[in-house]
């Protein structure tokens, strides 16, 4: 299989969707590759390090997907970008439908089979390759609130961990999955008063095991997520419903009346945001105010920190890309129903359910598709 790896273009994104050693483990399993030039270069690998690798450069974009088999990226198609693909050539990568029902049209349109790596599963649950770029999320958005708190950037200037005789800021974050676990390792580690909500009581178990008494779990319930955002100098939004548009957890009422120069970092952006009142920021701008509230949404918030990021997503994806390029898409989804999960579109069907519920599409099981 002809592998191709564009360079990504969504604003700030330095990430790429196979590093140079992945490259190798592909070439090693039989397979080319082409990668387009500066590909890696954000994050410190040239064109050299990929021909070392084993793959061909190409100089633009439009060569990548006319030749590629299958397109590795790290970030959804871009409108030019689904405009290149074509009928049956197989993209993978993330695509958080869900909430961007023009790309969900663009990709029906383009024929091609489509694999996010946000619903592929895992057997012990959870969802694996969601799940490295959730936990750098989940640290960064303790550092970005905490530059965000700063008087300068439109904060109230509260120090989250305080200093003696001063009390510490009050964090408080929704959801204690892979987001909100990490967000709240930092919180505690910054010295910050924090509690996290969840509805899943093992998860409030296993935080209080992990954490002891250095935060407070809840019961999330609309009267205590009403309750404590009211009170908080940061809320951060880890909410996640696989595939699905995030729930909208706090309105535009309760934003209205937090404290003035309170932060809110929504990293469930990506899947619609699970504050009302959020829409998508990029690393170039990356707060707006509403009712001096400071919101930072970044909808690709790994991207900034680039190298890191990419690879941990690769660590994740790369046995999938390996299986895929060895077996076909079709027997690799298959013989393994976890990776089947993350089929959303083929051949301009939706496979995915949330998804086709959220945007009004049929459902088609991706079993269905797959057995013809």
């Amino acid at each position: 299989m002809l592998i191709g790896v564009p360079k990504e273009i969504k604003n700030h994104e330095y990430r790429v969707g196979l590093v140079p050693a992945s490259v190798r483990e592909l070439v090693g399993n039989g397979h080319t590759a082409i990668v387009e030039t500066a590909a890696g270069g954000g994050i410190g690998f040239s064109d050299d390090d990929y021909i070392a690798a084993g793959a061909a450069i190409a100089g633009t974009a439009a060569e990548v997907f006319e030749k590629a088999d299958m397109i590795v990226k790290v970030k959804e198609p871009q409108a030019g970008e689904c405009l290149m693909l074509r009928e049956g050539q197989i993209l993978y990568t993330y695509l958080h439908l869900a909430p961007d029902p023009d790309q969900t049209k663009a990709l029906v349109a383009s024929g091609a089979v489509c694999i996010a790596y946000e619903t592929v599963t895992a057997p012990t649950g959870g969802l694996p390759l969601l799940a490295p770029m959730s936990q750098v999320a989940g640290r960064m958005s303790m550092q970005a609130a905490a530059h965000c708190l700063e008087k300068a950037q439109g904060g109230s200037g509260v120090l989250l961990g305080g200093v003696p005789g001063v009390e510490p800021g009050k964090v408080v974050i929704l959801g204690g999955g892979v987001v909100g676990s990490n967000a709240a390792m930092m919180a505690v580690g910054l010295g910050a008063d924090v509690s996290i909500l969840d509805r899943n009581n093992l998860v409030l178990n296993d935080l209080v095991n992990r954490f002891g008494s250095s935060l407070k779990t809840v019961y999330s319930t609309n009267d205590a997520v009403e309750r404590l955002v009211l009170e908080a100098d940061v809320v951060i939004g880890g909410v996640l419903i696989p595939g699905a548009a995030a729930p909208k957890l706090v309105s535009a009422d309760m934003i209205k009346r937090m404290k003035p120069g309170s932060v809110v970092v929504d990293v469930a952006i990506d899947q619609g945001g699970c504050f009302e009142t959020a829409h998508a920021t990029t690393h170039a701008d990356p707060t707006y105010m509403v009712d001096d509230v400071v919101h930072y949404c970044v909808a690709n918030m790994p991207g900034g920190v680039a190298r890191t990021s990419t690879f941990a997503l690769n660590n994740a994806t790369l046995p999938f890309a390996v299986a895929l390029a060895n077996k076909g898409y079709k027997q690799a989804l298959s013989d393994d129903a976890h990776l089947r999960m993350g089929l959303n579109v083929h051949h301009g069907k939706i496979t995915n359910e949330p998804v086709a519920n959220d945007l009004g599409y049929d459902y088609v099981p991706p079993e269905d598709v797959l057995a013809g």
